[in-house]
């Protein structure tokens, strides 16, 4: 199966989106809110939380390229968790009505939709794992090598978003400090791909 190709994918019925630009730490949708769009990121990044009893957790951070708030066409009626923009961001917006309409018209195509997706939740529930279980300087190895889309397909990005420490430390469940003391100790050993890459091989 060839790689899939999101905009040639949403291009491929000629549906209309919507485009939307978001500001950096701008909220894109918050728990609660009606859920009736799929998200695909065209440029940025965003990160995706969830809230109790006055806690939060970082679920995931994506990436262009990638999709969110697919929960509506499996029957969500409310948005599960929150997304907010981690840098300046394009997301276009596609209606349930009309992104399920696509899936059902363009069936090789929408298997490689389902196919991106299921690859998608594998990585959210690793990371959920290396959460529990992971030291620190891991999490935040393995959130930088996402940030690059190292290990996926195509080639890593030479130019990252760059989240800010605040979203690094929610996102691996540590402190802003520890962020920037570890950030520190990657660039004392040489903050080259080899050592990030050594550093995240104990992840998989």
């Amino acid at each position: 199966m060839s790689a899939f190709s999101a905009p040639a994918f949403l291009d491929s019925s000629g549906i209309a989106e919507t485009i939307v630009e978001y500001r950096r730490g701008e909220t894109i949708f918050t728990q609660g809110d009606t859920c009736e769009d799929v998200l695909y990121i065209q440029t940025g990044g965003v990160r995706l939380s969830v809230s109790k009893t006055g806690r939060q957790a970082v679920v995931r951070m994506l990436g262009p390229g990638e999709f969110f708030g697919e929960g509506c066409l499996a029957g969500q009626s409310v948005r599960m968790g929150s997304a907010t923009a981690i840098t300046p961001s394009v997301i276009v917006l596609v209606g349930k009505g009309k992104m399920l309409r696509l899936l059902r018209e363009q069936r090789a195509m929408s298997d490689r939709f389902i196919s991106h997706v299921l690859s998608r939740n594998i990585r959210i529930e690793e990371e959920l794992l290396d959460q529990l279980f992971g030291s620190s300087e891991k999490r935040l190895a393995r959130a930088l090598l996402l940030a690059a889309r190292y290990g996926q397909r195509g080639k890593p990005r030479r130019v990252v978003p760059k989240p800010s420490q605040d979203a690094l430390a929610a996102a691996i469940g540590a402190t802003r400090s520890q962020v920037t003391l570890l950030l520190a100790k990657f660039r004392k050993s040489g903050s080259s791909k080899k050592t990030v890459r050594s550093r995240s091989s104990a992840l998989s």
